[in-house]
């Protein structure tokens, strides 16, 4: 029954996987996706001498080694997924920043469409806090991510002069460090209220870098995200916050 059930996974995460490659930019949480279908599939083939190998000796402890990293791996999924599902923006906040999440040539993402969505609801409920976009120009994008967020917002009838665009920024670090110099330009102090939009897999980051970048007084508009990127943007999102608390704290 078991490996019936393993052939199963195999088949689907391998029709995800070619899908991906059609449809999907590379980065590390379709790697992770690609490697978990290579995964199941050596299972699927070599099931016998697998189970074989980790019945006893070093294979046994690798075994153990295995399944407590994906236990580990595991909390931090939940964690990051619990965290990130607040939304605690006051509606008084003077500015809001939107997080890049980039193109593909000149159109937003899917995931960065439902983060200038979700900027676009707070901008009808508090209309006078300024819209900072965030984004520089990357690999495969014609333009600034900042630009594109722009029109996006403009096309959805945010006026163009509320929005302030940080076109230079090629990291969520940078993203704050840029949008708080402009939003310093135009008479708004670190310690204004302000809010940030990402989609709620990354908000927990997201709020450290805001901090770090010297933002007093920062609330959280998490984003949506789409069915089909759940498992790479929170697997990647996990990786991202070992990083952080490795490298970073």
């Amino acid at each position: 029954m078991k490996i019936i059930f393993v052939w199963l996974l195999a088949i689907v995460f391998l029709i995800d996987s070619v899908l991906r490659a059609i449809r999907s930019s590379f980065n590390l949480g379709v790697l992770m996706m690609y490697l978990i279908t290579a995964a199941l599939w050596m299972y699927a083939l070599f099931h016998t001498k697998i189970d074989a190998f980790c019945a006893a000796g070093a294979g046994r402890v690798l075994k153990i080694i295995f399944f407590c990293c994906c236990a580990v791996f595991a909390l931090l999924l939940i964690f990051v997924a619990v965290s990130g599902y607040s939304d605690t923006a006051t509606k008084q906040e003077k500015a809001v920043i939107v997080l890049g999440a980039g193109l593909r040539g000149e159109r937003v993402t899917d995931l960065l469409a439902r983060r200038l969505d979700a900027a676009y609801d707070y901008h009808l409920e508090n209309p006078n806090a300024v819209i900072v976009v965030t984004g520089g120009q990357g690999p495969g994008e014609d333009i600034p991510e900042a630009r594109a967020m722009k029109a996006y917002l403009v096309e959805k009838g945010v006026p163009e002069k509320q929005i302030l665009e940080e076109a230079s920024s090629t990291s969520t670090e940078e993203n704050f460090c840029f949008a708080r110099e402009i939003l310093e330009q135009h008479g708004l102090s670190q310690n204004e209220p302000v809010a940030y939009v990402t989609n709620a897999f990354h908000c927990y980051r997201a709020a450290k870098y805001a901090a770090a970048a010297g933002f007093t007084n920062v609330n959280a508009i998490p984003a949506s995200i789409g069915f089909s990127s759940v498992l790479p943007c929170y697997m990647r999102e996990v990786m991202a916050v070992l990083y952080y608390w490795v490298f970073r704290t």
